[in-house]
């Protein structure tokens, strides 16, 4: 069987706004009515503005962005950035970032540059979806700005597989028991990076974090900006934070929401991602306990982590019928963590979850297929998987050898009995890469930059809150708040106060104590 896990702790940053706009557009979610924006005129940016860090890179910073009006939406801007692909040779190649602006649509303020995560995830399908993602405070105020990162959506995408390709990716054991499937776990593992170089080209070795934070400065200036205005959710956190590292002084007002600990080494990123997912499965079975009187999954915690736990075991035996496919163990994976990300989708695990147990797989597929971004004809709607793989493995080429994966497995069941040693195998996913980032790590303090809010949620699943209180003590500035609840992020969640402490931040700069809990 084909392996599934290198994605997985490669790192599972896939973030609930993305998530949901995917549950969305698939119809497993009421569709909400978005603001409808109103343009707003775009002015040459002052020369103060458009001041460029090197002076070599003095026409990539005077850029002007030729907005016109999306085709998909003629209310919605479409334009493109042009960057270096190597800032250490900006006269060399170029390649142009895909732009998509939702205009503000009450009394502007500026422009606010937001990503979703991933990372590989495409920012301008987040800016698209503003209506669903940010309340009316933030579309009154703001020009919603999303970009594809570099490598990302329609950003010089990475490609390394075929949609058929893909699908048996996805597939696949994330946890091989046999000799015979654990050799053609390697084999995939170490069949994927070759694949992307051969598809990519030279284009691969520069999809880093750090370059991608150099872009969104680029950015900035385009869109006449002193100072960036931002909203990163999930990874979008670690590339604010780079950003805010790299241009302390353009720093205006940042969310990081969902942070991601920058200081963390791969394992214990893994670990505590795991530990993460662990927590917020078992929230979900303690709920159905408590709203039902006679829950699906058994009479106690355990029983219904049980339940789940020999479900994916009998998945893996004999994967289950999904319409014209069959449900295998990876995708079942993919089905049952999807929904976690945001606790209004608990109803979506349970008939999932419902429909598995008597035999029937297609709703977890369905699941899987938000989370993969797999529209129903099989194709797929972007790249974020793949790019996804190269951003996190330039980043940190950090992996196990495939023969001591079975030592990790005590410490990764500690963390996650019924998810762990997915997370340990996915330790191997970065051994078939062989292009290096040519950035130097770097140390992320962000001396000097203006307050910078730092959001955690208590059972975050994959950003765990422990996270959050890492990040916002390593930054100079940073300033913690806490939401108590379930899901991936803070805000627009429902809770009325982590909403207003967000918008009054970015909307009249009012930072609120640290350690504030909602």
């Amino acid at each position: 069987m084909k392996k599934v896990a290198a994605v997985i702790a490669v790192l599972v940053l896939a973030v609930t706004a993305f998530v949901a706009v995917g549950l969305a557009v698939r119809g497993a979610l009421p569709d909400e009515p978005a603001a409808r924006p109103t343009p707003s005129p775009t002015t040459p940016p002052p020369a103060t503005v458009t001041e460029a860090p090197d002076a070599s890179l003095a026409d990539f910073y005077s850029q002007r962005i030729d907005w016109a009006p999306c085709e998909s939406d003629p209310d919605q801007d479409c334009g493109t950035l042009t960057v270096p692909i190597d800032y250490a040779d900006p006269e060399g190649e170029t390649i142009d970032l895909a732009l998509l602006r939702v205009p503000a649509s009450g009394a502007r303020v500026g422009s606010m540059v937001v990503n979703p995560g991933g990372p590989g995830a495409p920012g301008t399908s987040y800016a698209a979806a503003a209506g669903r993602v940010f309340r009316q405070p933030l579309l009154d105020g703001f020009d919603i700005v999303g970009f594809d990162p570099r490598g990302a959506g329609r950003s010089a995408p990475v490609d390394c597989l075929s949609d058929s390709e893909l699908d048996a990716y996805l597939a696949g054991d994330p946890t091989p028991d046999t000799p015979a499937e654990v050799k053609s776990y390697e084999s995939s593992v170490l069949g994927f990076g070759p694949k992307c170089v051969a598809s990519s080209g030279d284009d691969l070795g520069h999809v880093t974090t750090i370059e991608a934070a150099r872009d969104m400065d680029v950015l900035r200036s385009a869109l006449g900006e002193d100072t960036l205005t931002y909203l990163g959710a999930s990874y979008g956190t670690k590339l604010g934070a780079t950003y805010a590292e790299l241009f302390p002084d353009k720093v205006g007002r940042l969310v990081l929401d969902g942070a991601v600990d920058v200081s963390l080494d791969a394992k214990s990123l893994a670990l505590e991602q795991a530990e993460g997912f662990e927590t917020a499965l078992r929230a979900y079975v303690q709920n159905c306990l408590d709203t039902t009187d006679n829950c699906f999954l058994g009479d106690t915690v355990d029983e219904g982590m049980t339940t789940i736990s020999d479900l994916l075991d009998s998945i893996e035996e004999q994967p289950l019928p999904a319409g014209d496919r069959e449900l295998q163990v990876g995708n079942a994976f993919y089905g049952i963590i999807t929904p976690l990300y945001n606790r209004d989708y608990w109803f979506l695990l349970s008939t999932a979850l419902t429909s598995a147990l008597d035999g029937n797989g297609s709703a977890l597929m369905d699941l899987a297929d938000a989370y993969a971004s797999r529209n129903a004809d099989g194709s797929y709607a972007d790249n974020s998987i793949e790019a996804n793989y190269a951003i996190n493995c330039l980043d940190d080429p950090t992996s196990v050898p495939f023969s001591q994966v079975p030592s990790l497995y005590p410490e990764f069941e500690q963390a996650s009995p019924t998810f762990g040693r997915i997370f340990a195998w996915g330790m191997t996913g970065c051994r078939g890469i062989a292009v290096k980032s040519t950035e130097e790590p770097l140390t992320i303090r962000a001396e000097g930059a203006a307050p910078i809010l730092v959001l955690g949620t208590s059972r975050d699943p994959a950003t765990p809150m422990k996270w959050a209180e890492a990040l916002a003590a390593q930054l100079d500035s940073g300033v913690l708040v806490e939401r108590d609840g379930d899901g991936h992020t803070a805000y627009n969640s429902g809770n009325g106060c982590i909403d207003s402490i967000v918008e009054d931040y970015l909307l009249e700069g009012t930072v609120p104590d640290d350690g504030t809990t909602c």
